[in-house]
């Protein structure tokens, strides 16, 4: 073992690891890979989908063992099967999915699972319980089921029932895609805390702007180390990380198209404040705390002129039209839970609609209303097409072609054995002939991005967590409805693929009519599809409207848990240092266009 590798809390070296060696199609996910991580460290790993960045988060805690090759915690070689207790104990994994570490049916009786195995005093472990709780700010939810919490929330409490371990290293695998932004924000918070403490982090992730967080950054492509070093050294190849189906933070998008315009210009700034803070310095204003403040600084944008809302843009009928609907889980219960308190919202056809909201304000549920998959308890109304889905004649089967639903995990609609079968299901259903039905899923790969030689015959367990994803998103578009919902089912995708999903969706939208109903926590998705939003917070909607206007109301959506888009919350910022824009920038070439306009004035 080298030096280097001695002094690492964990030292990798000449990794290799195969899926199915024995089999007749083997899957060689690292190769080679060479790392240390120092006590201390926050590492970040990024990579598109499949590059193998899971494969290589089971092996620092010997979930997975090398084919070849070495990983050590802490000096102890993970193979050695008698140390796994001493291993797990020193490293904490918090996956991607939350459902598929919580146990317990009771929130606090979940998070005290790990520390009470680990033989914790009782009155310590209430104690790191309390803590932990606190930590994810889900302490009111303590004694809740987990299994009546939203995605975002349970990731919450996979999160507490690992730190509450302490572990000396905590990977995060994705641990916070579904986290509407500020619950995000507050995770990363707690995460930089932990880290301030000593504890060792390892985040795989594919926010680019949580990348920044870390010390380090690794980029893998092909189960291999391509680049590695600082945020800063590797944001600065921008071109380089596209080739790899990556992206960079919007905030460093935007200064290296002001950089292009003015060479002068940084072209790596990685925070909203260091690009605002450049700007302030360059047309030399005073701060805004320095003078009477601007127009706009008071949290909310001026009234764009000229852009007429959407209802009066569209002279489509509602396509799904929701009055006055009410929804409570297990009623009769101790666990009873209401979701959704007199909601209204409607949707017409061809239209792009955003709907967002903090983790449990009902987002869910609501759409789970609009195929039947729930029914309306009443009082309240869902008409979908013409058909009122309370009326217990009602044909759900039909309206279930009609409107399309890919879940928060896509991924577990997948039951096929076969890529290809899995997408055929539901044309198959509907009787299509195969020819026909060939072409459907070969239409269906191709919007999503998998291409159909390759992919028609894989095993669906082999594929990496965001090709299931793309795969059973196209088993829901092989039926073509005539909406598509995505509950937050692009959370698992690399930012190219993400983007390039979502522009063929875009593409559909416009070109076939296609009515698109998003639910993300991406405010950056949200602002470049979506023509109206709601925003939903306690099974209420508390705003609406076109989507500059709902983002023109900063100060409002904080309240309500969330965030801006990373451009239109750099534009907040020039508000407060007394540097106005006329209207909220949605986009990166909006914001540059806004911002050169400041800069060349």
């Amino acid at each position: 073992m080298s030096q280097a590798a001695e002094q690492a809390i964990i030292a990798i070296e000449g990794l290799r690891y195969v899926y199915h060696p024995q089999s007749s199609h083997p899957i060689q996910a690292l190769d080679g890979i060479d790392l240390g991580i120092e006590a201390g460290d926050y590492v970040v790993i990024i990579g598109h989908n499949g590059s193998g960045k899971s494969t290589l988060a089971k092996h620092l805690n010997a979930l997975l063992l090398p084919t070849s090759g070495s990983v050590s915690v802490k000096g102890i070689d993970t193979r050695q099967r008698s140390r796994v207790l001493d291993i797990r104990s020193t490293v904490g994994m918090v996956f991607q999915v939350p459902d598929n570490q919580i146990i317990a049916t009771v929130v606090e009786e979940d998070v005290a699972f790990g520390p009470e195995n680990l033989g914790v005093p009782e009155e310590e472990l209430r104690s790191r319980v309390d803590w932990a709780l606190d930590l994810v700010d889900m302490a009111e939810h303590r004694q809740r089921s987990p299994h009546g919490l939203s995605a975002g929330q349970k990731q919450r409490v996979a999160i507490a029932g690992v730190v509450a371990m302490r572990p000396a290293v905590l990977v995060l695998d994705e641990a916070t895609a579904m986290l509407d932004p500020l619950g995000r924000q507050e995770v990363l918070a707690a995460v930089r805390e932990l880290n301030r403490q000593g504890v060792t982090i390892v985040a795989i992730t594919h926010f680019m702007d949580e990348a920044v967080e870390g010390q380090k950054v690794v980029v893998l492509d092909g189960g291999r180390i391509v680049m590695a070093g600082s945020p800063e050294q590797v944001f600065a190849r921008i071109d380089d990380l596209r080739r790899l189906q990556l992206d960079v933070p919007h905030v460093t998008e935007l200064a290296h198209e002001l950089h292009q315009r003015d060479p002068s210009f940084p072209a790596v700034l990685l925070t909203v404040d260091e690009l605002a803070g450049e700007v302030e310095r360059r047309v030399q204003r005073p701060r805004a705390e320095s003078r009477p403040a601007a127009a706009g600084t008071s949290g909310e944008f001026r009234p764009t002129t000229g852009e007429p809302a959407a209802e009066e843009r569209s002279s489509q009928p509602p396509l799904i039209q929701v009055q006055d609907l009410h929804y409570t889980y297990m009623r009769g219960t101790p666990l009873e839970t209401t979701a959704l308190r007199g909601v209204s919202v409607m949707v017409r056809r061809g239209e792009a609609v955003g709907i967002i909201g903090r983790a449990g304000s009902g987002k869910s549920t609501l759409v789970q209303h609009f195929n039947g998959l729930l029914r309306p308890h009443q009082p309240g109304t869902v008409i979908v097409d013409g058909q009122d889905l309370a009326q217990p004649g009602v044909d759900v089967r039909r309206v279930r072609q009609k409107i399309g639903l890919a879940f928060q995990y896509p991924e577990q609609q997948l039951f096929e054995r076969l890529v290809g079968d899995d997408i055929a299901f539901g044309p198959k259903k509907m009787g299509m002939p195969q020819a026909e039905r060939r072409e459907r899923v070969r239409w269906a790969m191709e919007v999503v991005g998998l291409d159909f030689e390759a992919f028609k015959d894989r095993f669906t367990f082999s594929l990496s967590g965001g090709e299931m994803r793309k795969a059973a998103l196209a088993g829901v578009l092989a039926l073509q409805p005539q909406a598509l919902i995505l509950d937050e089912s692009t959370s698992g995708l690399d930012p190219r693929s993400r983007r390039d999903l979502l522009d063929r969706l875009l593409a559909l939208h416009r070109d076939a009519g296609l009515t698109l109903i998003l639910i993300s926590p991406s405010m950056e998705d949200v602002a470049g599809l979506v023509d109206r939003v709601y925003v939903l917070d306690e099974g209420r909607v508390v705003m609406s409207g076109t989507t500059r206007e709902v983002f023109g109301r900063a100060a409002e959506l904080r309240q309500h848990g969330l965030d801006l888009p990373q451009v239109a919350a750099v534009a907040y910022e020039l508000e407060r240092r007394g540097l106005p824009i006329g209207q909220v920038p949605l986009t990166v070439a909006e914001a540059s266009r806004e911002l050169w306009k400041i800069l060349s004035s």
